[in-house]
């Protein structure tokens, strides 16, 4: 009977996380070529190797070509709501829809792609 029971649980573990990820908020899907029209308050920090910003203070500003499409927008929505805490980036973040973000995921995400 345990036997029976242990196969019993280990069935309703896919289900379970099956019911899991479909509760997940889905994300728009991006456009790597809708992105290209508005990626200039992108490019001109997140497009420069090795640079670093002065506002709020120093900081070297990571590129994002080839950064996970997932990631990118996980971070422009901590952005967007206050979660994550640099002053432009929270301003630019508050000015783009999630169809916006998830272009811009897209261009930047795109593995292998050189980013212009």
């Amino acid at each position: 009977m345990a036997r029976l029971f242990r196969r019993v649980q280990v069935m309703r573990m896919p289900l379970a996380l099956l019911a899991f990820l479909a509760a997940l908020p889905a994300h728009a899907q991006g456009n790597a070529e809708a992105a290209k029209a508005k990626n200039s308050m992108c490019i001109g920090c997140h497009g420069i190797p090795m640079y670093r910003t002065a506002f709020p203070e120093v900081y070297s500003v990571p590129l994002i070509a080839g950064q996970s499409p997932d990631y990118i927008v996980k971070a422009l929505q901590a952005y967007r709501s206050g979660e994550r805490g640099h002053p432009s980036m929270q301003g630019i973040a508050k000015s783009l829809s999630d169809q916006d973000m998830a272009d811009l995921a897209a261009y930047y995400g795109a593995a292998g792609k050189a980013v212009k």
